[in-house]
């Protein structure tokens, strides 16, 4: 795919792709699973049905998951495990009051041995730990658009190793 040097001397520029469909999307949720790691924080933006979740299905596939994966947005939090590594995939759609995610006991969540997953960030306002990582989707008429963008040192390392 596309290697992403991001140096201090330029802006950060995002990584814009386009992909066609579900399968692309699939593969590059597969792609970027060999690049994270654990205390990274990913923010995932776009309309319903524009692929966040089937981005983390990708994710979650070529981490070895093999069970369904669904969106969290009912109960707000799926939680996979692996070895001693979490994964957490959060979706915040339904949010009314950012101050739910303070009292739901989220902040936990955020540490050194997990990899938070975001949908709908911008629900809990800014309750939210900052993002290493944003993906934001959006359709067109090819397909969808993504941009993946640094937002941190540890994002713009991350994105290096692409």
């Amino acid at each position: 795919m596309h290697n992403l040097f991001l140096s201090d001397s330029h802006p950060k520029q995002p990584l814009i792709l386009q992909l066609a469909d579900e399968t692309a999307t699939l593969a590059l949720g597969e792609k970027i699973a060999h690049i994270l790691h654990p205390g990274l924080i990913v923010f995932l933006y776009g309309d319903l049905g524009a692929g966040k979740t089937t981005l983390t299905r990708g994710i979650l596939r070529a981490m070895g998951y093999e069970g369904k994966v669904k969106s969290p947005t009912y109960n707000l939090v799926e939680i996979y495990k692996f070895s001693r590594l979490y994964l957490y995939h959060f979706d915040f759609y339904r949010f009314n009051d950012p101050n739910e995610w303070e009292e739901a006991g989220f902040r936990d969540y955020f540490n050194a041995e997990s990899i938070c997953l975001i949908e709908w960030p911008e629900k809990a306002d800014q309750l939210l730990p900052d993002a290493d990582i944003k993906i934001s989707f959006r359709f067109n008429e090819r397909g969808r658009e993504v941009r993946i963008q640094a937002e941190t040192e540890t994002g713009k390392q991350c994105l290096t190793h692409w």
